[in-house]
């Protein structure tokens, strides 16, 4: 994949993403996964531009007086710790990709899901352990968890629209520095010029979504193909780092 299209790519995912309080991380893996850059560095990659592109988000949000503090606390206050201890697991090239391949069919199904029963009640520790599962996960593989954590949201009624989208954003970002955090403790990003394009890309997309609202039917196709493309290339992960392995 060249880097004009790459970076492309992350501009158009980085305005989707962000006019509903994502970072898109998930899908900047899925595109790295298809480059030649090292295992090791695609969570970097990915955490740091969650960062550039929710750092708006939460500011923005927070100047608005959208976020539910009573509420938001709970989930975020054990995400952090795990997040920071899933960055700092070192996996296998192998080991890696087979976790991102079923976290990116995961993360597809939960962007192809729409809440429907919003009857599900979840009491505050619950919230707590929640967070810190995704949080775990979040580290693991290089994405901030929104996409896990905001359906879940909406299906309990944890609050108002705007509130979920705000605590999104801060999930997201307490959990890519932390992760990252994590990474840099064990490991030092081997930089490269062309990352500048990918995070100027996504800084500059962040903040156009961010502004400006995506009509609901555009904010939905452009959900489920990424949808789509997000499921295909897990499964290709899976079936190239799991099965084949297997039958070999």
């Amino acid at each position: 994949m060249s880097l004009v299209l790459l970076t492309f790519l992350f501009f158009i995912i980085a305005i989707a993403y962000s006019s509903a309080g994502f970072g898109g991380g998930s899908s900047y893996l899925a595109l790295l996964s298809m480059t030649l850059i090292g295992h090791d560095q695609l969570r970097i990659l990915a955490l740091i531009c969650n960062i550039l592109v929710v750092s708006g988000s939460v500011i923005l949000l927070y100047r608005a007086g959208k976020f539910d503090h009573i509420n938001v606390w709970p989930i975020i206050i054990l995400s952090i710790p795990m997040a920071y201890l899933g960055g700092k697991v070192q996996l296998k090239e192998d080991t890696f990709f087979i976790l991102l391949g079923f976290t990116l069919v995961l993360a597809a199904t939960f962007m192809i899901a729409q809440p429907r029963d919003r009857k599900l009640h979840i009491p505050v520790y619950g919230n707590t352990i929640l967070g810190g599962a995704i949080g775990l996960l979040s580290g693991l593989v290089g994405i901030g968890g929104g996409i896990f954590l905001s359906p879940i949201l909406h299906i309990t009624q944890w609050s108002k629209a705007i509130s979920i989208a705000a605590c999104t954003a801060l999930f997201i970002l307490v959990n890519s520095v932390a992760g990252l955090a994590g990474q840099l403790h064990e490991i030092s990003i081997d930089f490269r010029y062309e990352y500048l394009y990918l995070f100027l890309a996504v800084l500059i997309g962040g903040q156009i979504g961010i502004r400006f609202s995506i009509s609901q039917f555009t904010a939905k196709t452009i959900r489920l193909i990424s949808a789509f493309l997000i499921l295909i290339v897990g499964l290709r992960l899976l079936y190239r780092f799991l099965i084949l392995n297997w039958l070999l």
